[in-house]
């Protein structure tokens, strides 16, 4: 990441609560993974994905969630194409499961042995492929300085196919045919549920995602657009007063995962996500508008870009 891009970012605490909204210390949540942090991280590990965002908020936001999984033929080790689900969390934080009848399902949010979470979610995908029914994949490989298969990364393994998300009220996904003998499933499972933030995705934009934590009411939204025009465009938006989602909202800041950047919103304490499609709609309008006919910035929107950019934080 450019000096530009990291300029007037905030530095986290280790203790402080992790800016995604996990309600977790910043160490137990995005910045868990310091013993990796000799190696070089790939700036944006899924772009070249179909969907890149919501990969983003797959592997960053959702609590519980599904998309359907397309293997390219080379990859299937049986005749037969596997059925492949991409999840946001498995039983007991497992990296993947092949259920009984031989799906795979495979956590977004594992725990990465590299800084390169598309290599290392395809070594476990691959890893799940190789295994029999009724099998968890308990450790991730390291893929860090791997070579061969384990060297390959989701944009060789999957076909280029958006992700049909499915974002699910709790975690019946798991299914519960895995055997249990000791009930650490079911104790996974119940852990799981009781945390759970209710999120729904929007229809009407790419990658928003409207949440109640408690008594607030968010949205997160993961933009692909380039950084530096992103926040000239936003930044002109809030020196006109226009950086809102409807009545009650409040532009709050940003966070930048995976090398791309996340706007969240607070809404009003009693708004829906039907609520929110017709702002953010019309945001998107204005933003493709500014994006499509740069101009430079005047001194208040400086100010304003320079305001945007101290509410800023670096989760990946």
């Amino acid at each position: 990441m450019s000096e530009s891009q990291t300029a007037g970012v905030r530095v986290v605490g280790a203790r402080e609560p992790c800016p995604c909204g996990s309600g977790r210390r910043y160490k137990a949540c995005h910045g868990r993974d310091g013993h990796t942090r000799t190696q070089q991280r790939v700036a944006r590990p899924f772009a070249g994905l179909a969907g890149e965002c919501d990969w983003v908020a797959f592997r960053e936001i959702l609590p519980a969630a599904t998309a359907t999984l397309r293997v390219r033929k080379n990859h299937h080790t049986t005749d037969a194409a596997r059925a492949v689900t991409l999840a946001t969390v498995l039983p007991l934080a497992w990296p993947a499961m092949v259920r009984l009848d031989g799906s795979i399902y495979v956590g977004a949010q594992s725990l990465t042995a590299s800084l390169d979470p598309s290599r290392d979610l395809a070594a476990i995908l691959l890893d799940a492929l190789a295994a029999p029914p009724g099998t968890p994949i308990t450790s991730v490989p390291a893929a860090a300085d791997a070579v061969g298969a384990a060297a390959l990364r989701l944009q060789d393994v999957l076909e280029p196919a958006p992700l049909d998300v499915k974002v699910h009220s709790g975690f019946e996904f798991w299914g519960n045919d895995m055997p249990d003998p000791d009930g650490e499933l079911a104790a996974s499972l119940e852990r799981a549920s009781d945390a759970l933030v209710p999120t729904q995705r929007l229809t009407s934009v790419d990658a928003a995602y409207w949440c109640r934590m408690g008594a607030r009411t968010h949205l997160r939204w993961v933009l692909p657009d380039d950084e530096d025009a992103l926040l000239d465009a936003l930044a002109r938006l809030h020196a006109a007063r226009e950086l809102s989602l409807g009545d009650g909202s409040r532009y709050v800041g940003a966070f930048r995962a995976h090398g791309l950047l996340v706007p969240v919103w607070d809404l009003a304490a009693d708004a829906t996500a039907d609520d929110a499609e017709g702002p953010a709609a019309a945001l998107r309008k204005q933003l493709d508008a500014l994006l499509a006919a740069p101009t430079p910035l005047t001194p208040q929107e400086r100010r304003s870009r320079a305001g945007l950019l101290s509410r800023q934080v670096t989760l990946r």
